[in-house]
C-alpha cells in the first residue's frame, strides 16, 4: 500500500518575539459555546462538531471599529478570486489593531486544500481547509494583521485562491468570506513597520533610510507530492515510496545578492488529511494548519548594503529538495522600519560566519527498515547602521538542529516517525542605550505510527508539539519572558479501501495550548471522541496581560503548574 498517496491531497502575525512577549497569537475564532456531550456516538456518523482550536481568539480593543469585506468567493477549481480593497472610512489611517477574519463553510466530500490571500501583492494569510462532513461544517480563522498596516492605507488589488477540484466524487464547494476590522488609534504603535514590501522579479529595493529590515517567508511543503511529507522522505538507497537524495533534512534559506543571509527550520505542518487518516483532524487540526505562520529573518545586518537605492537579488531556497523537484511555496514579504529624521542611513556588514552544514542519514535494512537522521547548521551575521540617533549594531546568531528515527515494514503497512527540530535564535541590538538581546528557542516534535492491520483496519497514533521559549534581556538583566506549548494528540482507526459509509471510524483527539510568562498566562484543553466535543469550549485560566490579551476581570497570575521560564521550550 503506497500510503503517501492517500495521506493528503492539497491544491496547491506579529514577529516571533513580540508575539510571545505581548502581542496576540493568531488563532481560529471559536464557534458558539457548545455544551460538552456526555454520550459520544459509537463511531463517526455523517456529521461532527465544527472545527476549532485551543489557542485564544484575537482580542479586540474597546471602542469604535470599521469593517471592510476583502473577499467573498466560492472555490470550485484553480481560478483565483480577484477584487479590490479600499481603506475603511471613519477609522483614520492609524490603527491600534487590524484583525483579519475568514469564515468558511463546505459540505459533502472534499480533500484538504491550501490557500492564500494577497492584498497589494502582500501575502497576509496562508491557510488550509478542514475536510467536511456530508452534512456540512463551518469554521473561522482570525489573525492579527496589524503589521501590514502600511499596505492597508491605500487602495489595492486583491487575489485569493483556495485551489479545489469539484466533480461527481469530490463535491465540496469551499465558500469563504474574508473581512478586515480596524480599530483606530491616535498614532501608530512603533512596533508596526513603516513599509511592507514585496519582491519584483526576485529583487528588493529598500528605502534609503531603512534602519531595521525583517523578511518573512510563508514556506510550505505542499502540492500532494512527497515534499508535503518531507520529514518522511528517504535517500535513494532505502526502499521507501517517497525518495529524496539526501534524506529528510529541510532548511529554508534566504540570500542577499548570492550571500547566505538567514537560515530557519520549517515547521512540520500536518494538513487535515495527513498521516493517511482524516479522522484525526475533523474537529481539532494540527498546530498551524489553519494559520500558517511565516519563517522570519532579521536582515538588519545587511541594511547598509540594501540602502544604496539599487535593487538587490533576494533568493529563497529549501535545502534537501532534489534538484528539479517542485513541492515548496516560498512567497516573501519584507517589513521595513525607517529613520524618520534621516534621508539616508548608511552602514556595513561587519561579520558573516557560516558553519558547515551537517546532514547524515543512516539506513539499516531488516524486517523493519530504519533510517536515522541527524543534521544541523549555524549562521552568525553582524552589521551596523548609522542613524539619526547614533550607530546601532545588530548581531543575529541562529543554530538549527534535528534528529529523526523513521521505521517502516515492507509495503509500508507499518510506518512510524519520531522527530525533533530545534531553531534557536539570538538577536542583539546595541546602540540605543543598553544593549537588548532577544533569544527565541523553538522546538517542533512529531511522534507517530500508522499501521494497516487485519481487515484493512488502519490506525494512526500521533503526537505533535509546537513550543517556543522567548527571553528578552537588557544589559544582561531579564526584562520579559514567555513560554508557548501547543500539544496535539490523536488516535484514530477506520477501515480503508471501502466506501465512506463502511469505514466504521473511531477517534480520540485532543489539544492542550499553554502560553505563559511575564505578561500573564493562558491554558486551554480540548478533547473529542468520534467527532464530538467532550470538554467545554471555555478557556480555563487567565489570559496574557497588558499589551496582549488582557480582559476586564481576568487575572494575570501565573498558570498553575507552569514550567520554569529557564527550561527549554
Amino acid at each position: 500500500m503506497r500510503r503517501r498517496i492517500v495521506m493528503s491531497m492539497l491544491a496547491g502575525a506579529t514577529l516571533v518575539a513580540s508575539t510571545l512577549l505581548g502581542a496576540d497569537p493568531a488563532a481560529a475564532a471559536l464557534p458558539p459555546r457548545t455544551a460538552a456531550s456526555a454520550d459520544p456516538p459509537a463511531e463517526f456518523g455523517t456529521d461532527w462538531h465544527d472545527p476549532l482550536i485551543a489557542a485564544p481568539p484575537v482580542t479586540k480593543p474597546a471602542g469604535p471599529s470599521c469593517e471592510v469585506t476583502v473577499a467573498e468567493a466560492q472555490f470550485r477549481d484553480f481560478t483565483p478570486y480577484e477584487g479590490t480593497y479600499a481603506p475603511p472610512r471613519g477609522c483614520g489611517d492609524r490603527w491600534s489593531k487590524v484583525v483579519l477574519r475568514l469564515d468558511g463553510k463546505v459540505k459533502g466530500r472534499q480533500y484538504d486544500r491550501l490557500g492564500y490571500l494577497h492584498i497589494g501583492g502582500v501575502e497576509v494569510l496562508r491557510t488550509s481547509t478542514p475536510q467536511p462532513s456530508p452534512d456540512g461544517i463551518e469554521w473561522s480563522v482570525e489573525k492579527d494583521v496589524t503589521r501590514y498596516s502600511d499596505t492597508f492605507r491605500a487602495g489595492q488589488d486583491v487575489e485569493m485562491l483556495i485551489g479545489n477540484v469539484v466533480d461527481d466524487t469530490y463535491t465540496g464547494i469551499i465558500d469563504v468570506k474574508v473581512t478586515l476590522t480596524f480599530y483606530p488609534a491616535k498614532k501608530q504603535t512603533p512596533a508596526v513597520p513603516d513599509r511592507v514590501l514585496t519582491l519584483r522579479d526576485g529583487t528588493l529595493t529598500t528605502p534609503r533610510n531603512s534602519e531595521r529590515i525583517v523578511a518573512e517567508v510563508y514556506a510550505t511543503g505542499s502540492g500532494g507530492g512527497c515534499e508535503e511529507y518531507w520529514y518522511l522522505t528517504a535517500p535513494d538507497a532505502a526502499p521507501y515510496s517517497c525518495k529524496a537524495g539526501d534524506g529528510p533534512y529541510r532548511e529554508v534559506q534566504i540570500s542577499v545578492d548570492g550571500e547566505l543571509a538567514g537560515i530557519a527550520a520549517p515547521f512540520p505542518t500536518v494538513w487535515t488529511g495527513g498521516w493517511s487518516n482524516p479522522f484525526l483532524w475533523y474537529v481539532v487540526p494540527g498546530p498551524r494548519a489553519f494559520d500558517v505562520k511565516p519563517v522570519e529573518y532579521d536582515l538588519t545586518p545587511f541594511a547598509g548594503l540594501l540602502n544604496d537605492g539599487r535593487p538587490h537579488r533576494i533568493d529563497v531556497s529549501v535545502v534537501g529538495v532534489p534538484e528539479g523537484q517542485s513541492g515548496w511555496s516560498t512567497p516573501v514579504n519584507v517589513l521595513v522600519w525607517q529613520d524618520a529624521k534621516s534621508a539616508r542611513v548608511t552602514g556595513k556588514l561587519t561579520a558573516h560566519k557560516v558553519g558547515a552544514l551537517a546532514n547524515s542519514s543512516t539506513y539499516t535494512p531488516g524486517s523493519e527498515h530504519r533510517l536515522d537522521t541527524g543534521a544541523g547548521h549555524r549562521l552568525t551575521v553582524s552589521g551596523y547602521v548609522d542613524t539619526s540617533h547614533g550607530r546601532v549594531r545588530t548581531t543575529v546568531d541562529r543554530t538549527l538542529a534535528s534528529t529523526s528515527a523513521h521505521r517502516w515494514t515492507d509495503g509500508e503497512d507499518t510506518d512510524a516517525l519520531e522527530g525533533t527540530w530545534t531553531d534557536d535564535e539570538k538577536v542583539t541590538v546595541d546602540g540605543r542605550g543598553t544593549a537588548v538581546t532577544t533569544r527565541t528557542d523553538r522546538t517542533y516534535t512529531m511522534d507517530g505510527t500508522t499501521t494497516l492491520g487485519a481487515g484493512d483496519r488502519l490506525r494512526t497514533v500521533l503526537t505533535l508539539g509546537d513550543r517556543a521559549a522567548v527571553e528578552e534581556t537588557r544589559g544582561g538583566r531579564r526584562t520579559a519572558w514567555s513560554r508557548l506549548d501547543d500539544r496535539y494528540e490523536g488516535d484514530a482507526t477506520y477501515t480503508a479501501n471501502v466506501p465512506r459509509d463502511q469505514r466504521h471510524a473511531v477517534a480520540t483527539t485532543s489539544e492542550h495550548y499553554r502560553l505563559h510568562g511575564s505578561a500573564g498566562c493562558y491554558d486551554r484543553r480540548l478533547l473529542t471522541v468520534q467527532g464530538t466535543l467532550v470538554t467545554p469550549t471555555a478557556a480555563s485560566t487567565a489570559l496574557p496581560a497588558p499589551t496582549a490579551l488582557t480582559r476586564p476581570g481576568v487575572s494575570a497570575s501565573p498558570c498553575p503548574g507552569a514550567p520554569s521560564a529557564t527550561a527549554r521550550g
